[in-house]
């Protein structure tokens, strides 16, 4: 356990506060067992590191490890807690804690037995933590951190600081918002740059060969996380993957399950779990109508990639552009805010506000005299009236 200790410091001693994400300031203090989950690569380790160092003062005792760390194949979880809880520990970070069997009755036995130890803990956005076998729903706080916003990505690139803007100030404040804005940056030129390549905070790590390495964080969960998850076969993964490029190369996706089939090799039957798959990995989004009810087993109205950078990766040069506009939208969007299908434009937010996603051409036509309607474009720098620039939307978080 020695070694867990000085591996534990030296990450956190290493880790810089130069930059956090949004929701390093959102994690409540009060809760007992915290778990943040998110996709591959969108910084669930760092921000382990930083919680620990950002709190080192009010935490006197904080270990951070990682579940698949080879201490854990002779040792179980609940006897490390045991014993750094016995030593005065006060803050256990776990991470990928599905990588570990049995985490969850685990981690039920630590809070109900340990009761002045807090846990932070990261896990795969597939994990279904309220369907575990022990009932942690009543014990834990799940978060998510969402891929970087584009308020973020000018912080990590331009070195610029913007505080978030809420959707309202966004709607209604979004001409001055804009003008504060547009002498310190290009909008149009960065925010191409950034729905290319720039939502994953290990960019900056790799630059000259960002997509290669996202399709590899790509392959990662569908080879490792989601078999380690769901008792799935390659043979299985591989059709996963032709049904991840049918959609990340196609227009606004409104699924044919017929066609879908076809091309992906996958059972009418078996698509709409596969679909499900997918977007709990982060990599797809699924929306429906407003009036429609939420079932694991109906096909969705749409289908988008979770992010445009996903798009340039495994479409490459087949891109729709008016599918990069509207997945940035969703993106930025879900998790924060109620979004489904249209009847009428685009999107339905919050069930009140109509959204219709375009570039300079996009008229008024398809949302004339519907309240609280807005055109959204990609190609403007600041707006006027309910005509608002797309990359102003990247301020939500």
């Amino acid at each position: 356990m020695e070694r867990l200790f000085i591996k534990s410091k030296q990450k956190t001693q290493e880790t810089s506060l130069t930059f956090t994400r949004y929701l390093l300031d959102e994690l409540d203090e009060k809760d007992r067992i915290s778990i943040i989950k998110g996709a591959r690569g969108t910084g669930k380790t760092t921000l382990l590191l930083q919680y620990a160092k950002k709190y080192a003062s009010k935490f006197s005792n904080i270990l951070y490890v990682s579940l698949d760390d080879i201490y854990f194949m002779a040792n179980s979880l609940y006897d490390l807690a045991e014993e750094f809880y016995k030593n005065n520990g006060q803050l256990l970070l776990l991470d990928e804690v599905h990588k570990y069997p049995n985490w969850s009755r685990e981690l039920k036995l630590i809070y109900d037995d340990f009761p002045h130890l807090k846990l932070l803990v990261t896990s795969s956005s597939l994990l279904e933590i309220y369907k575990a076998e022990s009932d942690l729903s009543r014990r834990t706080v799940s978060y998510h951190l969402k891929e970087l916003s584009f308020r973020e990505f000018l912080f990590f690139e331009k070195k610029l600081q913007y505080t978030a803007l809420s959707l309202e100030e966004i709607l209604k404040e979004h001409e001055n918002r804009a003008l504060e804005m547009i002498n310190d940056f290009k909008p149009v030129y960065e925010f191409n740059k950034y729905v290319n390549s720039g939502m994953y905070p290990y960019y900056w790590d790799h630059k000259a060969k960002f997509h290669e390495q996202l399709r590899k964080t790509i392959h990662l969960t569908l080879e490792i996380d989601l078999p380690s998850i769901k008792n799935i076969d390659y043979t299985h993964i591989i059709k996963l993957k032709k049904l991840l490029y049918a959609i990340s190369t196609s227009a606004p996706f409104v699924p044919n399950i017929s066609k879908l089939s076809e091309r992906t090799c996958i059972s009418r039957k078996a698509i709409i779990k596969a679909l499900n798959y997918l977007e709990r990995g982060r990599l797809i989004t699924l929306l429906n109508k407003a009036n429609k009810g939420i079932s694991s087993l109906s096909k969705p109205d749409k289908i988008f990639m979770n992010n445009p950078n996903l798009q340039f990766a495994i479409g490459e040069n087949n891109i729709n552009t008016g599918a990069v506009r509207e997945s940035f939208f969703v993106n930025q969007l879900n998790g924060l805010h109620k979004i489904h299908v249209a009847e009428k434009g685009d999107f339905l937010v919050d069930e009140k506000y109509i959204f219709e996603i375009g570039g300079k051409n996009k008229t008024k036509y398809q949302i004339k005299n519907i309240p609280n309607s807005y055109i959204v474009r990609d190609d403007y720098e600041n707006g006027v009236n309910n005509i608002i620039p797309l990359w102003l939307f990247g301020f939500l978080y």
